[in-house]
């Protein structure tokens, strides 16, 4: 009977060990492991390193955010853009949390928190260009730059009417390269988030300029996760919400951006 008893009360402190740690609300949130975001590590103002090579940015301090109130570690895991689709069905990565807009295509293979800001497409040119360009139409007969993977690049890739008027169309795996090529020349103009063109408008004023054309539609940015993974949705879900309640995601948005550009 002892040994019975002894057995019992070492499950029952086995099974009250494995709980997680409780968050901030007094939530307990159970993670066994780290949480690992996927990230596009080259794409300022969202995600980049500093000058001691710190990864920082504004996704980077709310996702930074949000784990501190889940009480658990997280990973931050540079994947290439183009291939964010294999990472998290894989299940390399746990989420995607990098300025990720909600795409029809996305969809397919991810799940999202709700979105928490606007994004558009815009356009980037060279300080001294020329270009007339006063609409999507004007692009033809132009050389168009952008990320590969990125919402400018699908956009693109389905109209094709659009893509088949340019002169040529380039992609390039970091959106760094994509500056690069068009500083020396190799394309006419580059479309990205508006959000990263008027940082490196804001940044580079002697050598770049912004025409404000709309590119396709508004799209909606968020955090992606695989589709079997909604427990970790829900419980990001869950501190998101109390991060714009409680406006730390407005301050993290001022700080970077000097504006509220939180939509929720």
């Amino acid at each position: 009977m002892k040994k019975i008893l002894l057995a019992l009360l070492l499950v029952t402190l086995s099974l009250a060990g494995c709980g997680g740690e409780k968050d901030s609300q007094g939530v307990d949130r159970n993670f066994s492991k780290k949480i690992v975001i996927g990230v596009d590590a080259d794409f300022p103002p969202i995600c980049f390193h500093n000058e001691k090579n710190e990864l920082i940015g504004f996704d980077i301090d709310l996702a930074r955010e949000a784990a501190n109130r889940l009480n658990v570690d997280i990973e931050f895991k540079p994947i290439a853009w183009k291939d964010k689709r294999e990472a998290i069905t894989s299940g390399n990565i746990d989420m995607i949390w990098n300025g990720l807009d909600i795409t029809e295509e996305r969809k397919e293979y991810m799940i999202f928190i709700k979105p928490y800001m606007d994004d558009r497409q815009i356009l980037l040119v060279r300080k001294n260009s020329d270009l007339n360009i006063h609409s999507e139409g004007d692009l033809e007969g132009k050389i168009v730059g952008t990320q590969a993977g990125s919402t400018s690049d699908c956009y693109l890739t389905q109209n094709e009417n659009l893509k088949n008027a340019l002169k040529d169309y380039k992609t390039y795996d970091t959106f760094t390269a994509v500056l690069n090529a068009l500083k020396n020349g190799e394309v006419d103009v580059v479309i990205c988030d508006e959000i990263v063109a008027r940082y490196e408008m804001n940044k580079n004023p002697d050598e770049l300029k912004l025409i404000d054309v709309k590119i396709g539609t508004i799209l909606k940015m968020s955090v992606g996760f695989s589709k079997d993974n909604v427990k970790l949705r829900d419980e990001i879900q869950d501190v998101f919400d109390q991060m714009v309640k409680d406006g730390t995601a407005k301050k993290i948005s001022e700080a970077w951006f000097n504006a509220d550009l939180i939509k929720y």
